[in-house]
């Protein structure tokens, strides 16, 4: 394939690759084998999953979404995903910086799990970015395990649905689940699709910290749709007013997620855009 243009940034220092492709004339149908070595970190760009910048009219997913844009999401092995909460800030800045939006307005995106909206602070294309993430879904109860040092350890953990899955399960220590190279085990019979995995600590009122395995890439440095299920697990636990504003940490840096009164949830947070290019991998 001739060369097509890419960029690179982070939202929290979890990474990816985002592909211009307008008019879905570049890459057609975005394959997994093309996704993987983008996202190869020796090979490749590198990345947590990619993201293909494509107009909603011209990709089947988004057909009947009343946004311009369509939010195009991989994990690094290829797999589509519902949703990305960081990957989704990082792609309202590119169409920002790059005059394809106006940020003195709400942007709506298209996205797998329908419109995100995204509003961008003081109307600045460089400004923070919070997200309305949608209404959470509370699930069952359920339960996760790891292996560490050869040891089996379990934690029960509480299903909230973000658009994608995810268990969160409390802790004693971040450094309770060992490394996390390989995938927690779940009950496949309530995530048949995988789920993403978080592990959660109290640091104050208000204030957690996590770690996280997610579907299809692994531990990353953080995860946005993560970060406000955990928020939302926190608020039920805490007994919280609504529109109570929590501060996530994850090893990358933090958010600020509340649960409003009306029942969205809000995510806001940097995206930073570090490269631009070309590439024929």
């Amino acid at each position: 394939m001739d060369s097509y243009p890419f960029l690179k940034g982070h939202g929290t220092e979890n990474d990816f690759v985002l592909l211009p492709d307008h008019d879905g004339t570049v890459h057609g149908e975005l394959g997994a084998e093309r996704v993987r070595a983008l996202c190869d970190r020796r090979a490749g760009i590198g990345g947590d999953g990619v993201l293909r910048v494509i107009r909603t009219e011209q990709i089947d997913a988004g057909r009947g979404q009343p946004a311009e844009w369509f939010m195009d999401y991989r994990n690094a092995d290829g797999s589509l995903s519902e949703m990305c909460g960081n990957g989704i800030r990082l792609f309202g800045r590119h169409l920002a910086l790059d005059g394809l939006v106006d940020p003195a307005q709400p942007v709506p995106i298209g996205t797998r799990d329908g419109i995100k909206t995204l509003t961008f602070a003081g109307g600045r294309a460089d400004g923070e970015i919070t997200v309305d993430m949608g209404t959470p879904k509370v699930l069952e109860e359920t339960e996760v395990s790891v292996v560490v040092a050869g040891v089996e350890r379990r934690w029960p953990a509480l299903h909230v649905d973000m658009g994608n899955p995810h268990a969160v399960a409390w802790v004693d220590d971040l450094s309770d689940v060992g490394p996390l190279h390989d995938a927690p085990v779940h009950d496949d019979a309530v995530y048949p699709d995988g789920v993403n995995v978080e592990f959660v600590v109290r640091r104050g009122p208000a204030h957690v910290a996590m770690r996280v395995h997610e579907r299809g890439s692994g531990e990353t440095r953080s995860c946005g749709t993560g970060a406000c299920a955990v928020m939302v697990a926190a608020a039920l636990a805490d007994d919280a007013a609504r529109d109570t504003d929590y501060r996530i940490d994850l090893p990358g840096g933090s958010l600020r997620v509340s649960w409003t009164a009306d029942d969205r949830v809000l995510m806001t947070g940097p995206a930073v855009l570090v490269a631009r290019g070309s590439t024929d991998l």
